[in-house]
């Protein structure tokens, strides 16, 4: 690779820092225009996989040749919630850009989980971030939608960027258990995987289930802890960073939209203003299911959401139920403080 050809993919943002290589220190670029992130669900391997081979640096080539990045900041969910739509919304020229779920910030959660230092991650970490954080236009932030499973690198995440503002965006119990539930046999295993992910990090100890009882508990009581487990951190995150985040669950974004999204630039310090948002909600990000792209009738989420709870009712009511117990016992927030929303 030339110097020039190297200088200009990391002066430009639509090479996104894509992998991160711990055993050769190098990032796994991919050119990826600013058009077909709106085409993806997600910014994974799957859907990125006609891009050709990556370019691959080294950390240390790449770092000096970066662009200065712009503003950054952040949606970070629990999951079947509605993040992947709320982070399409930011992909609005001249003002922001929504990235979804990056897989360089997988990969560093990978990393830890196989001995890396914290010291080590943490510099990745903010040289991914600023490698992320590349205006795709002069002016423009980021807004950046991580996978849940990057929830643990939060408070690093916001500690390395005391700028950046978050929400804190989740489903309600009931909603996200009928959601899994729903999902069949792919719902189920991926609740297990996060569970087996958040145990790595000691996120399931504060709960008071014990990991003799771990075999014993349903798919859905699986995804009910996973579920405590993040509403937890959230609360916690709630509280330690003040004015710097936002709580917003699912039901009301989609009840309100217009009032989320102007809350949010206003958290986010964009420039969206009222015709803007108009617009935007207007338009096929709210109209569109943002994983399949499929169009979606007017109040048909709300009546899938009613048809999933009345087909799992007896088994979500009966986890729900456990699970406040749990809530309560735990001092765990079933309603998380500072809303977006009054």
């Amino acid at each position: 690779m030339s110097a020039s050809s190297l200088r200009n993919a990391m002066a430009d943002a639509e090479w996104l820092a894509h992998r991160y290589d711990p055993g050769h220190d190098a990032f796994h670029m991919r050119h990826v225009p600013r058009e077909q992130h709106g085409t993806i669900p997600f910014l994974t391997d799957e859907h990125l996989e006609q891009q050709g081979q990556p370019l691959v640096v080294r950390r240390t080539d790449a770092m000096p040749q970066a662009a200065a990045p712009g503003a950054i900041h952040f949606i970070f969910h629990s999951a079947y919630c509605c993040s992947t739509l709320l982070a399409a919304a930011f992909d609005h020229p001249g003002v922001a850009m929504g990235l979804k779920e990056p897989v360089l910030l997988n990969d560093l959660i990978g990393w830890r989980h196989r001995g890396a230092k914290g010291p080590e991650v943490a510099r990745v970490l903010d040289e991914g971030m600023r490698l992320l954080a590349r205006p795709f236009a002069p002016g423009e932030a980021v807004v950046i939608k991580p996978s849940n499973i990057v929830n643990p690198l939060i408070p690093g995440i916001m500690g390395l960027r005391p700028q950046a503002r978050a929400l804190l965006l989740h489903a309600p119990l009931d909603m996200y258990l009928a959601s899994i539930a729903r999902k069949g046999m792919w719902g189920r295993l991926w609740v297990r995987d996060l569970f087996q992910k958040l145990m790595l990090e000691g996120m399931l100890a504060p709960i008071g289930i014990v990991p003799d009882q771990y075999l014993g508990l349903t798919d859905i009581q699986v995804a009910a802890v996973g579920w405590l487990a993040q509403q937890r951190q959230f609360a916690m995150l709630a509280d330690q960073l003040g004015d710097r985040v936002a709580t917003l669950d699912s039901e009301t974004l989609v009840a309100r939209p217009k009032e989320s999204l102007a809350r949010l630039a206003r958290l986010f310090g964009l420039a969206m203003d009222e015709a803007t948002i108009e617009k935007i909600v207007a338009g096929p990000v709210f109209a569109c299911d943002a994983k399949s792209g499929a169009a979606f009738a007017d109040g048909q989420r709300a009546s899938q959401a009613r048809r999933d709870f009345e087909t799992f009712k007896d088994e979500v009511e009966k986890v729900a139920h456990w699970t406040r117990v749990l809530a309560t016992n735990a001092a765990i927030p079933m309603a998380l403080p500072r809303p977006l929303l009054d």
